[in-house]
């Protein structure tokens, strides 16, 4: 619960009462000076919850004003929260609705539809994990800032990155709801592309749940490369640390151990944002 506390936090600064000292006062613009934003982070609209939306404003008039920030001279203003109550007054016939005018920048433009997006629930993972690659890769942020702009722990944010290095037709069922996050991240356990994209099209086919997906990860069905048997007098330790290392970077982790206490370390990763994930966590230990 504190968490959508959290997460709601800087739209309710943004839509404050308006019947408090100090609230902000909603102005009345023609809706056709408004324009959306093309870096909103949610792209798929379903049609029949707008429709049911636009009958209610049809009805009651928009409840909650859109917030927007003005375009530079004086082209009208940009939505920085509420496309779908846009969208919905648009199929309602609205010529004016009430807005919430503030200066906002391009960045906090992008966190607080973010934020807006999250806290309804509205973006499916893959749109979650583009809008924290686009506040990563447009405005330098890390991991721990987007964490801390959304209200989420930085492993939250970290593994849903790692979805952005599924194979386009996985991410497709992962968009469209076929599959879920959790169906994606098990399936990442795979290493191979074609076990991905085979083991998702099984899912999807015969309504895998996640369990079932990572018992298929790390079950006999799935071919593998064949292991080394390991000698029977390899120190105890070893096996510790490997697996309380995979517990903690929560990925593949192998611990060849040789004589004298030499060995090499392997640590699967699945793209450049994960090896940088990997590279923080490990830092600490320095």
């Amino acid at each position: 619960m504190a968490l959508k506390k959290g997460l709601g936090k800087g739209l309710d600064a943004l839509f404050a009462d308006n019947s408090t000292p100090g609230g902000v006062s909603p102005e009345h613009i023609k809706l056709t000076e408004i324009e959306p934003n093309r870096n909103q982070p949610r792209k798929v609209f379903d049609e029949e919850p707008l429709q049911q939306l636009a009958e209610s404003i049809r009805e009651n008039g928009l409840l909650q004003p859109l917030l927007v920030r003005p375009l530079p001279e004086g082209g009208g203003y940009q939505l920085v929260a509420g496309e779908r109550r846009w969208r919905a007054c648009r199929m309602a016939g609205l010529t004016e609705v009430p807005v919430v005018i503030r200066e906002i920048d391009d960045q906090k433009t992008m966190e607080l539809a973010l934020i807006e997006n999250l806290q309804r629930e509205n973006l499916n993972p893959m749109e979650e994990a583009m809008g924290y690659h686009e506040l990563m890769e447009t405005y330098g942020l890390t991991q721990a800032d987007v964490a801390k702009s959304v209200g989420k722990s930085r492993s939250a944010v970290a593994n849903t990155l790692r979805l952005l290095s599924l194979p386009e037709p996985v991410a497709a069922y992962v968009r469209e709801g076929k599959l879920s996050s959790g169906h994606a991240r098990a399936l990442l356990a795979l290493e191979e592309e074609q076990q991905i994209r085979e083991t998702a099209e099984r899912a999807v086919r015969q309504g895998l749940t996640v369990r079932d997906l990572e018992r298929i990860s790390k079950g006999p069905g799935i071919p593998k490369e064949p292991r080394a048997p390991r000698a029977s007098s390899r120190d105890s330790y070893f096996d510790e640390l490997e697996i309380a290392l995979k517990a903690e970077l929560g990925r593949k982790v192998k611990i060849n151990s040789g004589p004298k206490d030499q060995g090499v370390l392997e640590i699967t990763f699945h793209s450049r944002e994960d090896l940088r994930d990997i590279a923080e966590r490990l830092s600490r230990y320095r």
